[in-house]
């Protein structure tokens, strides 16, 4: 599986097999297919009751999320408003596995988008990229591979000499970008995660929640959606080798697009996957399953229950009115007022138009208003339940009212 490079494959293949790690782990095994039968990959079913699953974003006629036993944890997520749509044990910390490589794909991300890396570009391949153990691309240090090339390597077939490859391009080395995927994952609010490689190859010290990784799912989703022309892909070529993804759910389901999967020994079998359905998109995480069949079918399951009792509405639309501001302070007598932003909400099925709204006016209006300038806070409810709050803009200039209007208001009272 090695380009001929003046050493006999021979003696290349020696030199790797002795210098390679013993797999004591077994962690995304790249020769072998994701759903094909394989004793070393199923692991116990989680011990102890099933994680109780809870719905924050449901209402009292929407039924309760899916029980699901194989499970250690799980959370649905609206990709567009980042709303829980289900979840049971959402920050226990568990082992990430290859759910580390989201990370490392989000920094190369981003040194794409500053311009510290090009696509194109050519990737050293360095002797612990070589040697990685796991999962891989079959890379070595003869290798003449791009950061496209690494990009598919690392979220198709879940390369960990790819990681490697990219975290010593990215950082410099591999424990500065460990710091860097430290310091984004506590910038995204990632407070039960912690790295130790950019792999995910087993380590005490590293562990992450599903909710965690459905937040860093969404954050790529966001700022970098072009994962989903790389993670879309059920396999992958380099150098003549051809792997499938690991992610079994796309030849599953269609409305499946990525994102990633993770499996070790301490993991089980997690999936994170991304679909869109009925015009929304959600984010499925489910960890420690005990086999990919079973996973497939968990994400599958919250999946269905997202799409059936959930949508996605907007409720208000940036710089469109949604009331009338009456003031004698004015000149005009009152001014359109309506939100800066959009406001999408996502909410149950049967609540949509049950949504309330009340402005809450805070702006001294002597002086006048000018537009834009911010006036006061909408709040969105449902019962008793506040949905969002925005700032509420005026939509036009709107002056102070002059002497001879305030006489004319009070003479009027009178006649």
């Amino acid at each position: 599986m090695y380009k001929p490079t003046g050493i006999s494959l021979l003696v290349l293949a020696a030199a790797l097999a002795l210098s390679a790690p013993a797999q004591a782990k077994r962690h995304h095994v790249a020769a072998a297919t994701p759903t094909a039968p394989d004793p070393l990959a199923v692991t116990a079913l989680p011990s102890g009751p099933p994680p109780v699953p809870d719905s924050p974003t449901a209402d009292a006629s929407t039924p309760a999320p899916p029980t699901l036993p194989d499970a250690t944890a799980y959370v649905l997520m609206d990709a567009t408003t980042g709303a829980i749509l289900a979840e049971a044990a959402p920050n226990l910390p568990v082992a990430p596995a290859s759910l580390t490589k989201l990370m490392t794909a989000h920094l190369t991300f981003q040194a794409l988008h500053g311009g510290a890396l090009k696509l194109d570009q050519t990737v050293p391949i360095s002797v612990d990229a070589w040697h990685a153990g796991g999962s891989r691309m079959f890379l070595d240090p003869t290798s003449v591979v791009t950061v496209d090339q690494l990009l598919h390597g690392l979220i198709i077939v879940s390369g960990n000499d790819a990681a490697i490859a990219l975290a010593e391009q990215v950082g410099g080395s591999q424990d500065a970008f460990v710091q860097m995927m430290n310091k984004t994952a506590a910038n995204l609010g990632l407070t039960n995660t912690n790295y130790t490689n950019p792999t995910g190859l087993p380590d005490p010290a590293l562990h992450t929640t599903a909710l965690d990784v459905a937040t860093l799912s969404r954050a790529i989703l966001t700022d970098e959606p072009e994962i989903l022309a790389i993670s879309k892909e059920q396999s992958y070529t380099y150098d003549n080798v051809n792997q499938a993804t690991w992610n079994p759910v796309l030849a599953h389901d269609a409305t499946v697009d990525g994102l990633k999967t993770g499996l070790t020994t301490e993991s089980g079998h997690c999936i994170d996957a991304t679909a869109l359905r009925s015009g929304n998109r959600y984010i499925a995480v489910v960890m420690g399953g005990p086999t990919w069949t079973a996973s497939t079918a968990s994400i599958e399951a919250l999946l269905d229950y997202g799409q059936k009792f959930f949508t996605d509405t907007t409720i208000a639309t940036a710089n469109q009115p949604i009331a009338t501001l009456q003031s004698p302070a004015l000149d005009s007598g009152s001014v359109a007022v309506g939100p800066a932003t959009t406001i999408t909400l996502t909410l149950p099925t049967d609540a949509v138009g049950k949504v309330t709204s009340s402005i809450a006016y805070t702006a001294d209006l002597t002086p006048g208003v000018t537009l834009d300038e911010p006036v006061g806070t909408v709040t969105y409810t449902l019962g008793a339940k506040t949905l969002a709050t925005a700032p509420v803009i005026a939509l036009a200039d709107s002056p102070a009212a002059g002497l001879f209007t305030k006489i004319k208001r009070k003479l009027s009272k009178y006649l």
